[in-house]
C-alpha cells in the first residue's frame, strides 16, 4: 500500500526526536551537573578563589557555564519543535554543538594528561566523536522541508 510520507512529515519526526535528546540532556544538566563540568574549558571558568588571575573570557564559574548551556540547550528543543522557529533554532543548535567542540577537545587533553584517569580517557575519546552527527544532524534541520511526497 502507497504511503504518503513527506519531507516536511520527515523533518518534523527529525526534529521532534533532537528536541527530545536536547531536553533530556538539559535534565541531566541540573541532576549530573559534574558529568559536564570537564566539557567547560578552564579559560571560560572564573576563579574567585585568587589562586590563579581569571582570563578575559573567564565570566562564569564552571557550575554556571554547565546551568547557562542546560537553560540554551531546554530553549533550543523548544525551538525546534515550533515549524516557524525550527530553522533558526536549527542554527542555534549547530553552532552550540559546534563551540562545544572546543570543550570536548580541551577535555580529551586533560583526560590523556599527566592526572588523566582510564574512565577519563574512554569517555572523553566516545564524547568528542559524537559531535560530529550532532552538529550534522542539526545543520540538516536548517533546511526547508520538502513539500513532495515521498511514495512508498
Amino acid at each position: 500500500m502507497p504511503s504518503r510520507w513527506s519531507g516536511r512529515d520527515t523533518q518534523t519526526l527529525s526534529a521532534m526526536a533532537m528536541s527530545a535528546l536536547l531536553l533530556a540532556s538539559a535534565g541531566k544538566h541540573f541532576e549530573d551537573p559534574g558529568f559536564f563540568g570537564p566539557v567547560v574549558p578552564d579559560f571560560l571558568c572564573r576563579d574567585d578563589s585568587a589562586g590563579q588571575a581569571n582570563s578575559p573570557a573567564a565570566v562564569l564559574s564552571r557550575d554556571e557555564w554547565v546551568a547557562v548551556s542546560g537553560l540554551l540547550e531546554a530553549a533550543a528543543a523548544v525551538g525546534l519543535l515550533l515549524p516557524v522557529t525550527r530553522r533558526a533554532a536549527a542554527g542555534c543548535v549547530t553552532a552550540m554543538f559546534t563551540l562545544f567542540l572546543a570543550g570536548h577537545i580541551d577535555a580529551l587533553r586533560k583526560a590523556y594528561g599527566p592526572d588523566g584517569t582510564p574512565r577519563q580517557r574512554r569517555v572523553h575519546s566516545l564524547r568528542l566523536p559524537l559531535q560530529a552527527p550532532l552538529i550534522a544532524w542539526a545543520w540538516s534541520l536548517t533546511k526547508p522541508a520538502l513539500r513532495k511526497p515521498v511514495r512508498w
